[in-house]
This record gives structure tokens, sequence and C-alpha cells, in this order.
């Protein structure tokens, strides 16, 4: 094979090029547990053949939603394709409404779940759905468990049947349908096929300095995402062992165990292993707190290939053996890349991970591009702080007069599954996807995000305001959580602010300030609390005009979560959600009795 142009041909391309005795380990039970690259492929063909003794045909829809990773959906993933049926991977964590909305509308026949929780949300609205039947990849009591299926396909009879299927399958065929979760209103089926994920694998792969063969990945962010799932195939592409992490709680174990040459994360991770790393070295007291604090300033002033001169780099040198080196022991000690998604990543953690010899490398797509547009690469010069990196081989970005971020190329979706005036809405005619975010490229062709362009808002006195960039700034504060911008129509910029609650408690604690009972409630109501937090937002205004500084605050009196409806699954605000929801202390900014 020369090279892979559907699906499920990354597992045959791997076995041909370089087959693995450890292609897919998850942990069970408290022990790793490997396939190799050959049984990855039975597995797949026997979950096929089960599948057609069940009754699947072509362009049947088939549901996966697992809470972690792990090797049995890959396995399903490929089964399924290889049927030319599609997959419809759902987010876990979503609501029981929306998994019946994404349920029915797909017309999913059969679903795959990983627990007992997903199980008792699936069944208490499976009735309103097409589904035929569900199977559990846990073992769990009185419930039909995936392992049926793969023993339906012990007998090799059909296989010729599932080949025949295979080669019907054309590269440009729809693959799966992924529901975005949407800051607004139901999610929409974005159609991929087979070329416009395998071809964003391929040129992709051009920006990872990956050997055939030779390096470990710890996957955890979550598969029904594009951005791990495209990873995951780029992964089989250059045959890396692919380890799953148990769940987001055990990930610093599970890099100590698995010791990854590559992960992927979003943001938010990376700002909280950085305020971990922050608090620890806070503790340490003496000379080793001035030397873990110079390291730190110096790491912040870091810019790429030795522009600050020998004097710096000499440092470096030394910082990173004294300080940085421990950091890097606690991602397991062998990490070489980071790809960071899904969201902007500020500057200072790209500078002090890559002081610390740790690479971040932010990337930039939607689920409509496949999603990979652009990437930084360390390697030629093609890593610039601040941006998104270049666009990637046959991708073509172009910024539009309101300066709108328009992309092209074969990763571009097919459409929004029975949504064709949707589909308009984002595809005009020269077929350029419109982003809905605002960018602009520089002189030397890399892309930087400004803002979402239906984020932006005008205060009252017509100025324009991006409330990211903002946002983006004021969350660098060991004080701040999760912030919201506001002021669509107002007088002004104010802000919804959900502390982090565990700092405040340290830094109370530490200042002998009275905060109650230690709750969410007293936090968010103590008045020395919503002072000292202005100062910090007071202190990041100063980078920006004066009509766009945040005047007011209020303080949130709860964590932001998911499925409490402030966040969709990829961390997002949810802003009119949010609005609603604090609709009293909107009121107390801008309407005070």
């Amino acid at each position: 094979m020369d090279k892979p142009t559907r699906l499920f041909d990354f597992p045959y391309f791997q076995l041909e090029k370089h087959a693995l005795d450890k292609a897919l380990v998850t942990k069970y039970n408290g022990e790793w547990k490997a396939i190799s690259t050959q049984e990855y492929i039975d597995q797949a063909n026997a979950i096929s053949r089960g599948l057609l003794r069940l009754g699947i045909k072509p362009n049947d829809k088939i549901a996966i939603i697992s809470t972690s990773n792990r090797t049995e959906w890959n396995v399903m993933d490929i089964g399924v394709l290889q049927t030319g049926a599609q997959t419809v991977p759902i987010y876990p964590t979503i609501s029981e409404d929306d998994y019946q909305y994404v349920l029915d509308h797909s017309e999913a026949v059969f679903c795959f779940v990983s627990d007992k929780e997903v199980l008792g949300k699936l069944n208490s609205i499976k009735h309103d759905t097409k589904l035929k039947e569900v199977y559990t990849f846990d073992e769990i009591e009185g419930s039909k468990n995936w392992t049926e299926v793969l023993e339906l396909g012990d007998d090799k009879s059909n296989q010729e049947e599932v080949e025949q299927l295979k080669k019907a399958v054309k590269p440009d065929d729809l693959a799966t349908l992924i529901y975005t979760s949407g800051t607004t209103g139901r999610p929409k089926g974005v159609m991929l096929s087979h070329n416009n994920l395998v071809s964003n694998v391929i040129d992709s792969s051009k920006r990872v300095p990956f050997q055939r063969g030779t390096y470990v990945a710890l996957s955890f962010l979550p598969v029904c995402h594009v951005f791990e799932r495209m990873i995951l195939y780029l992964y089989q592409y250059y045959s890396v062992s692919i380890h799953f992490a148990e769940s987001i709680d055990k990930i610093s174990d599970n890099l100590k165990e698995v010791k990854p040459h590559v992960i992927t994360a979003v943001p938010r991770l990376l700002e909280k292993v950085y305020d971990k790393i922050i608090a620890k070295g806070s503790t340490v007291g003496g000379v080793k707190q001035k030397l873990f604090f110079w390291a730190v300033e110096l790491g912040l002033e870091y810019e790429p290939y030795g522009a600050n001169g020998w004097w710096y780099e000499t440092r470096l040198k030394l910082a990173r053996k004294l300080i940085f080196s421990k950091w890097k022991e606690g991602l397991g000690g062998n990490i070489e890349l980071i790809v960071s998604g899904s969201a902007a990543l500020q500057p200072r953690l790209a500078r002090v991970f890559a002081a610390a010899d740790i690479p971040v490398m932010e990337g930039y797509g939607l689920t409509e591009t496949s999603p990979v547009i652009a990437v930084n690469d360390q390697r030629d010069k093609g890593f610039r702080i601040g941006t998104v990196g270049r666009p990637i081989d046959n991708v073509t970005v172009k910024i539009a007069e309101d300066g709108e971020i328009l992309a092209k190329g074969p990763n571009v979706m097919l459409g929004y599954y029975k949504e064709p005036e949707k589909t308009k809405e984002v595809l005009n005619g020269d077929q350029f996807f419109h982003t809905g975010d605002i960018g602009e490229l520089d002189k030397d062709g890399f892309l930087k995000i400004t803002d979402r362009k239906k984020e932006m808002f005008k205060t009252s006195g017509g100025k324009y305001v991006a409330p990211q960039i903002l946002e983006n700034t004021m969350k660098q504060s060991r004080f701040i959580e999760q912030i919201m911008v506001i002021g669509d129509g107002e007088k002004m910029p104010a802000a919804l602010i959900q502390p982090n609650f565990e700092f405040v408690k340290e830094w109370a604690r530490r200042k002998n300030i009275d905060i109650g009972d230690g709750s969410e409630k007293a936090i968010a109501e103590n008045t020395q609390v919503k002072e000292r937090i202005q100062e910090e937002v007071d202190f990041y205004n100063e980078k920006f005009g004066k009509w766009e500084r945040v005047k007011v605050v209020e303080l949130t009196p709860e964590v932001w979560g998911i499925e409490e409806g402030h966040l969709t699954p990829t961390m997002k605000l949810k802003r009119r959600n949010i609005k609603d929801r604090y609709k009293k202390l909107y009121e107390k900014i801008y309407r005070p009795l």
C-alpha cells in the first residue's frame, strides 16, 4: 500500500510498514494489556463479520459513547467502517436530551457504550430512538457485551463479504458524523468523508518529527472529538504505540508509567499543570525557591531559535539542568512534543514549556475541517509563539474583508447532515469554508487567531470588544479559573468570574483572611476576595484600550462545568447559558437598584 486512502486502511498500512507488538494498550483492573497490529486487524474483521450477521448494511449509523479512550473504541471504529456503515461518536458528558437528539437525528441502529453510567443515561431515552440494541464494553450485569459481536464474528465464512464491502468504499464516501457541541442551539452533525480525515492525517504528518515504530503516545483527550481522533489515525500511520489513560484524574500516574514521547492537550490542561508546578515551587523556601522562580522568569522571556542571544541560552541551559528537568520528569521523562488545540494557548505557556524543553506546538482547526488548518512545527523555523503556525499542505487560507478566516482544501467537510441551509451558510460557491474566527496572516505566512466573529460585541458607545483576547489574558491570574466578558449593547465591558476556589483558600490561609466556611458561595460573596480579584483584573486591563477594559466584576458561587451547562465538552464557554444562569449578577452590574 503506497498510502492509506480510507480510514480502515491505517491498521493495514501499519502492518505492512512497521507492525507493532503494542499497537493499542489499555489498563484493565490495574494491568496494562496490549494488542498487536495483527490482533487489532483480526478483532476489527471479527466485528465486521459480527455486524453483518446482525443485519448491518452500508450507510447504517452506529453510535459509540465512551467515558475514556480505550482499545475497544478503535476496534469498533475500524470494524464498522469496513462494512460501509458510518460511526457516530458521542460525547459521554452531554445531557440525556442531547443523547436522544443525536441518536434520533443520526438514525443510529446500534450503540456501543463504555460503562454503567453512560448506559443508565442511554436506557432512559433509547425508547425515543431507532436503536435496535445497546452493547457495553465493561461487563455489566443484565446488558449485552460487545464481546458477543466479536464472538458472532468468530466464524470467518463471511469474510469475503467483508472484503467486497471494503472494496466498495470510496475515499469520498461518508465515514462519520461528528456532532459539534455548539455554544448555542442544537448540535450539528458534521459529515466527514474518509478522504477528509485521511488527507488531514497525511498533510499534518509532515509537521510532526516522528520516526516510524519508535514512539509511544498517551491518549486522554476525548476520542469523540475530531482532534484526538485524527491524532490516533496519525499515530497509527507512524506506528506509534498508543496507550490510553485511565481517566483525567489519573493522567499524572499514567504519564509516569507509560513515559510517552508525545501527548495532545488543550490549553486548560496545560494551565492547570503550570499552576500546580508554580504552587509546588512556592512552598520549597530558601535558595531552592529563589532558583525556581529565577528559572520561571527566564522561561517567560523565551524566544525560539536562540533569538535572545548566547548569554540567555547559557542561563537557559543551567535552568534546564537545575529546575526544568524536574518538570520533564513529572511528565514521564521522555516528552518530546505536546500538540495543543481546541482553544487559544496563552503565549506565556508556549514560552515557559519550550524553555523547559517541553515544546508545545499549537495548531488550529475545526470539526468541519477534519480538523487541522494550521499547526506549528519546531523544525525549520516553523514555530512562532502567539500564532497557530502556517497552514498545512493542500489547505488554502485567506482572510475575508471583515477579518474572517476562510479555508479551502480536501479536509473541508461534506456538509451538515440533513441541514442543507446551514451548510450553505458556511460553504459558499467557491467552496471556502467560513470558520467564524477572526484572524490574520503575517508576512511569513503564520496564522494568528484574534477572536470568534460571533462573540465580538459592540458597547452602547459603538466600540467593538473582542472578549476572547481579554479572557485569555486575564486567565493568566492564579485567582481566576474561568471568566466571561460581557457588555453587548451596554455602556461598558464587565465580567462574570469563577474564582480558582482552591487557590483562593490557600491565599486566604496565608493572609489570615476569614472566608467563613470556605464554601464556594462564601468565597464568591467575600468582599476582600472580590477586591483582590478586581486588582488582578485592573493589572491586566493595562494591556488594553480604555473602551475595552473590564470595569466591573461579579464572582459566581460555583465551579463552571460541562454537565452544569457552563461549558461545551471541548471546554468552550456556553455564553448564552452562562448569561442566563447568572442573570441576577448581570442585572447587578448593569441595572443596580
